[in-house]
């Protein structure tokens, strides 16, 4: 990394800058020098080093400490300062590192620690531009994509939780996109460096759920030969995510009931509490208040995970994402498939908004792959969608396949009222002025087309 590499040197006694200047040019470095405070502070916005040697102590209006705090106030995160310190100063050097600076040598200098010094920035700035890269990668594939009023009001909601430590309930249909959902919520928290702990509640067998989550120790019960850490141990610090909560056992969700309220749990077979520090977030695709009322879920852990309710539309409620989301997946299987660009006609897209997608944006997204895998051409027409197995489900708009008006008209008012109450955030007051109905018959029509609110 050292081609490319900037330094600048900040030492009013210029034969001490010159032949460490020369010296770190015959390394491969590109090296600049100034001689006061002054002029070091011109030469970092001109020449923007990536990292700055200084002396501590120079005459004139700024010293070492000054042009710290000033390039630390303006604006150059990626640059680093090795403060040169005279043994007269290294109580000022220590302080200079307290606010800011990477680290200080003391003269005479040594080279050996100048570039020991200067490898450790070097190896920082690759892994922080790694881990960069790294994240940058993550956001792009966990992207919430489209436009829609409801999208729109499902990520503002999403920004906004984030950054607390609020539990939080996620409903939606298979396939709508819970999970990312939670991705989101855990990659804009400050929890962001500690684990993301995914849990599918409905692939654990019952009497397995226990130990999963909250492990065992040796000797818990036959073969538990070793100790095993569970799900909120590898979360300590982080989000565990529990997928289809609704699913899971009560014994079980009376022990997550006391985790959340105690912030502790005892292993399978242990006799000691483990704190433990860990936002849950929990999602299911079941009517959670139905479940209670059959005795399949607790009241008191439903009112305590769900203190910040998200719902996740399905695609059928948002069918002006579909082009984005075609264009979206296209760009995927380019980029990490290797497949060549194909456009999709506007009747194509026609065709696809409206078809209901009963197994929401995944179902969307595998048909969209299995037509560029089925389609010889760079055009998607109709045909093509037919060859790939798009089916003539009727839906709202289309009049084929309803065989009454009432039918028609039941279905259309059913969707309509389903996007409004979305678009006002599930508030039934405002979606019956909004719309122009009395509250009272708006919600009528709620319990009659058995409308989730």
């Amino acid at each position: 990394m050292k081609n490319g590499t900037k330094i600048l040197i900040i030492d009013d006694e210029k034969p001490i800058g010159e032949v460490l200047a020369a010296s770190l040019k015959d390394d491969g470095f590109t090296v600049e020098n100034a001689y006061s405070g002054r002029q070091g502070l011109e030469k970092i916005r001109d020449f923007s080093p990536d990292i700055v040697l200084q002396d501590i102590w120079m005459p004139g209006e700024l010293d070492g400490l000054q042009v710290l705090e000033e390039v630390k106030k303006g604006g150059y995160p990626d640059c680093q300062f090795i403060i040169m310190s005279g043994h007269g100063t290294i109580e000022t050097a220590v302080r200079a590192v307290k606010n800011g600076a990477w680290d200080f040598v003391e003269k005479p200098l040594s080279m050996d620690k100048i570039n020991i010094l200067i490898a450790n920035i070097l190896n920082f700035k690759r892994e922080q531009s790694e881990k960069n890269a790294l994240l940058h990668r993550l956001r792009r594939n966990i992207a919430l994509v489209g436009e829609s009023p409801v999208m729109q009001s499902l990520k503002q909601m999403i920004a906004r939780v984030a950054t607390s430590n609020a539990w939080i309930l996620i409903t939606g249909e298979n396939g709508t996109g819970k999970e990312l959902v939670a991705q989101n919520i855990h990659y804009l928290s400050h929890r962001a460096g500690r684990p993301l702990v995914e849990v599918n509640c409905a692939a654990i067998p019952k009497d397995l759920i226990e130990s999963e989550l909250f492990g065992y120790e040796k000797g818990a019960f036959t073969g538990a030969d070793r100790a095993k850490r569970g799900k909120f141990d590898f979360a300590n610090g982080g989000t565990l995510f529990l997928d289809e909560i609704g699913d899971m056992s009560l014994e079980a969700q009376a022990k997550i009931l006391r985790i959340l309220q105690e912030r502790s749990f005892y292993r399978v077979g242990g006799e000691q509490p483990i704190e433990v520090d860990v936002r849950v977030i929990a999602a299911t695709n079941k009517n959670l208040e139905e479940e209670i009322k059959a005795g399949r879920f607790r009241e008191d852990l439903y009112y305590r995970l769900n203190v910040v309710p998200l719902r996740v539309a399905p695609l059928r409620q948002r069918r002006e994402d579909i082009t984005v989301l075609v264009e979206y997946f296209g760009d995927q299987f380019l980029r990490n498939n290797g497949y060549k660009r194909k456009t999709f006609s506007q009747a194509a897209l026609a065709k696809m908004q409206a078809y209901g997608w009963p197994g929401n944006v995944r179902e969307l997204r595998n048909f969209v792959e299995r037509v560029y895998i089925l389609t010889p051409g760079d055009e998607v027409d109709v045909h093509d969608l037919k060859f790939a197995g798009l089916t003539e489900a009727p839906e709202v708009g289309d009049p084929d396949g309803f065989t009454t008006f009432r039918e028609a008209r039941s279905r259309f008012e059913r969707e309509f009222l389903i996007q409004k109450i979305e678009e006002n955030n599930g508030n039934i007051s405002k979606t019956a002025e909004t719309i122009g109905l009395e509250r009272s018959y708006l919600h009528r029509k709620i319990k009659s087309y058995g409308i989730e609110v």
